[in-house]
C-alpha cells in the first residue's frame, strides 16, 4: 500500500502532493514501482494534528481519486478517512477500500461503510490524533488491542459488514510508545487469531527516527519484519525500495528465484 497524502501537514510528506498534478504524478510513479494499493488521504492524523471538516477533505481527495481511477482503472484505491461523507463520495468514484484510523467509530460511519459494500480496515488508536501521544498507557497491550478488534468486528457484522470484508491494523504509532510499537511488530502473529488480514503502517514514523537517522532503511527493514511476522499489507512511502526488499525476502523464504520483471 503506497501512501498518497493530499494534505499540507502530514508528518512526512505534508504539502508535497497538494496539487492534482503532483498527486497524479506520484500515484503513477508508485504504480510503475509495483504498488498494489494507493491509499489517498486528505486529513492528517499525525500527533496533535488539527481537525478539518469533511468538506475540506472532499475538496482534497475527490479530484485525485477521480483522475487516478481514470488513468489506472485496475489499480486498487483506498480512501484514508473517518468521515462518512467522504466514504460515500469516494465509493461513488470507485475506491475499493475504506481505511479508517478511527475504526468506523464516528457517528454514521458504520452505516455508510456497510452501504458502500467496500472492504474496511479497522485501526486501533488510543485517544484521538490530538491527544493520542500524551502518555499512552496499557495494562496489557496486545490483549487490549485484540479486545478492541473483537468489539469492532462484532459491530461491523451486526450492521451488515461481513467478516470477509474486514482488515485489521494494530495502529503502530497511534497512542503507543516506541516500546509499544516494537512489541506490536514483534508479536504481530498474536493478531492473526481473528483470521483476518493484518495491515501495518510504520513507514517513516517517529519511533524509527528514535532508532536510526536513516528513515528509508529503517522503514524498509520494519516492513520486511512485519511481513515475515504475518502482515498481509504494509503501508509505505517508499514503494520501490520496499517492493525490492520484500521480493528478496520472499525468495529467501521460498528458496526459489522469482526473476524481476
Amino acid at each position: 500500500m503506497g501512501v498518497l497524502n493530499v494534505t499540507p501537514d502530514s508528518f512526512s510528506d505534508g504539502g508535497q502532493f497538494l496539487s492534482v498534478d503532483a498527486a497524479m504524478s506520484h500515484a503513477m510513479q508508485m504504480v510503475k514501482q509495483g504498488v498494489d494499493i494507493i491509499d489517498v488521504g486528505g486529513e492528517s492524523t499525525r500527533p496533535a494534528a488539527a481537525a478539518i471538516t469533511p468538506e475540506m477533505e472532499l475538496e482534497r481527495v475527490l479530484p485525485v481519486i477521480s483522475i487516478i481511477r481514470e488513468a489506472s482503472p485496475d489499480v486498487c484505491i483506498s480512501i484514508d478517512t473517518s468521515a462518512p461523507e467522504v466514504m460515500q463520495s469516494a465509493a461513488e468514484l470507485g475506491v475499493d477500500l475504506i481505511n479508517d484510523v478511527r475504526a468506523l467509530r464516528r457517528e454514521g460511519a458504520l452505516k455508510i461503510a456497510a452501504q458502500t459494500g467496500l472492504h474496511v480496515c479497522l485501526m486501533h488508536m488510543k485517544g484521538d490524533p490530538g491527544t493520542m501521544q500524551l502518555d499512552p498507557r496499557y495494562e496489557n497491550l496486545i490483549p487490549e488491542i485484540n479486545q478492541f478488534f473483537e468489539e469492532r468486528i462484532s459491530r461491523c457484522e451486526q450492521i451488515g459488514i461481513p467478516r470477509h470484508r474486514i482488515l485489521l491494523d494494530p495502529g503502530f504509532g497511534f497512542g503507543k510508545t516506541p516500546e509499544h510499537n516494537m512489541q506490536i511488530i514483534n508479536r504481530l502473529s498474536d493478531f492473526l487469531e481473528h483470521r483476518l488480514p493484518v495491515l501495518v503502517g510504520l513507514s517513516r514514523k517517529s519511533t524509527i527516527a528514535r532508532i536510526t537517522e536513516d528513515l528509508l532503511s529503517g522503514s524498509v527493514t520494519g516492513a520486511v519484519i512485519a511481513a515475515a511476522n504475518g502482515a498481509k499489507i504494509v503501508r509505505v512511502h517508499d514503494v520501490a525500495e520496499t517492493v525490492s526488499a520484500l521480493r528478496m525476502s520472499a525468495a529467501i523464504s521460498s528458496e526459489s528465484l522469482e526473476e524481476r520483471e
